[in-house]
């Protein structure tokens, strides 16, 4: 079957996850270092407010901080972290779809390009997308988003030693006492 959004569906906009546990918080969009300038500049040009935080550094040593950011995330703009902030939910205009517009659509991180396919061995589909859950499987469509997915995990290959994951400290008012905010150390190479 082939892939496509689901009519008046902005989901993957909207929802954001804990990952990979409520204690990291909710996460953001990922964005490549080499994107982060470039949604920034947009985020002026649409004179939308953002927060880009870290996602993913290394060090060479257990006992400091990332030394490099391989990833950071743009957050989005609900006190929980839901909503990318260039999701417009106000203009009452209407994506191909019938969904909410993207006002940057053009020049998405690739993040979003991949969406939905998620980076496991092997390679599968959000199961939280909309398209997904009520169509089972695709496997005609992809080529674009598998492609993305492709330079995303090129982009993301090192020699560090050690792999640090940024907790948010955002996510539902409920989750407080048990959300962090900063690096933590998540495994070893």
């Amino acid at each position: 079957m082939e892939f496509r959004c689901i009519d008046e569906c902005s989901q993957c906009c909207i929802e954001r996850e804990y990952y990979p546990t409520k204690e990291f918080g909710k996460i953001g969009v990922l964005i490549l270092p080499k994107e982060k300038k470039e949604i920034e500049k947009l985020a002026e040009l649409n004179k939308i407010k953002i927060k880009i935080l870290p996602r993913i550094g290394i060090s060479e040593n257990r006992n400091q901080t990332p030394s490099k950011i391989l990833a950071y995330q743009l957050m989005g703009v609900e006190k929980n972290g839901n909503t990318c902030p260039f999701l417009d939910t106000k203009s009452g205009k209407k994506s191909t779809h019938g969904g909410f517009p993207c006002k940057i659509y053009e020049n998405k991180p690739l993040a979003c390009s991949a969406y939905p396919l998620i980076e496991t061995n092997p390679i599968t589909l959000d199961q939280k997308c909309k398209f997904c859950k009520e169509c089972g499987t695709a496997d005609k469509n992809l080529n674009f988003e598998t492609e993305s997915l492709l330079k995303i995990k090129e982009s993301m290959q090192t020699n560090g030693t050690y792999i640090w994951r940024y907790a948010t400290g955002i996510g539902e008012q409920e989750d407080y006492g048990i959300i962090k905010t900063g690096w933590i150390l998540e495994e070893e190479i």
